[in-house]
Formats: structure tokens, C-alpha cells, sequence
């Protein structure tokens, strides 16, 4: 759909001229202490573009915490060269160290699914 310019100071999106930009889709990717959210949100003029934001949990001295936020913002015409330089950034590494699981994320994984009694599966 082709935007639309409007003098009365609405986008076509009827959000008025705040940088309201509309979300299309989102991903949350859970990865220890980092959530990275991937979010395709639309344009003035209709057309897609990708935010990355890595959030990570942080504690003041006080024990208070706030989440410290980086995102990046990914447009279109740059899909194809950032992945291509993801995908062999990430193949050299995988070569190079192949991916193994501390202990304790193993723990971790098994610990998450042994509290099930026989008795739940029979309700399901």
C-alpha cells in the first residue's frame, strides 16, 4: 500500500505526527541473561524494517535493578549483506569452537523437566 501525504497532520497509520512507527511482528529470544527481541515495525511509508535489541538485566549497588538496552536497526536494502556477515562470522566461530553445554546449563535443561508426576500426563 502506497502512503498517503496528509495536511492535516495524521500519517496514513492515523498516529498524527508522533514517530509512531507500527509494529508488524515480533520474536523474543530467551539466551541466559539476555532477552533479544526482534521486531518488525513498518514505516511512514509502509515498508518493513528490523529492530534488534539485546536487554540485559542489570543490579545498582543498592540491589535495585534496570534493564540496559542496545538496539540496532536493520533496514531492507541491508538484509543481505548483514546476513551474509552474520552467517560467516558465526560459521568461523562454530569451526573454530564448536558449541558444547557448560555442565550446569545441562543441569539446568534436565532439572526444568524431571518434576513431572505420571499422575499430570494422565489429566492432559
Amino acid at each position: 500500500m502506497e502512503g498517503i501525504d496528509k495536511k492535516d497532520g495524521t500519517d496514513n497509520h492515523g498516529k498524527g505526527d508522533k514517530k509512531f512507527r507500527e509494529e508488524v511482528y515480533s520474536k523474543a529470544v530467551r539466551a541466559g541473561k539476555r532477552t533479544y527481541f526482534f521486531d518488525v515495525k513498518m514505516t511512514r511509508k509502509d515498508e518493513y524494517y528490523l529492530t534488534i535489541t539485546e536487554s540485559k538485566k542489570k543490579f545498582d549497588q543498592d540491589g535495585k535493578y534496570h534493564f540496559e538496552k542496545h538496539k540496532i536497526f536493520l533496514y531492507k536494502e541491508d538484509f543481505d549483506k548483514f546476513s551474509d556477515g552474520l552467517t560467516e562470522i558465526i560459521d568461523y566461530i562454530q569451526e573454530r569452537q564448536p558449541y558444547e553445554p557448560r555442565e550446569t546449563e545441562e543441569k539446568d535443561v534436565l532439572k526444568e523437566y524431571s518434576d513431572v508426576e505420571f499422575e499430570d500426563l494422565a489429566s492432559s
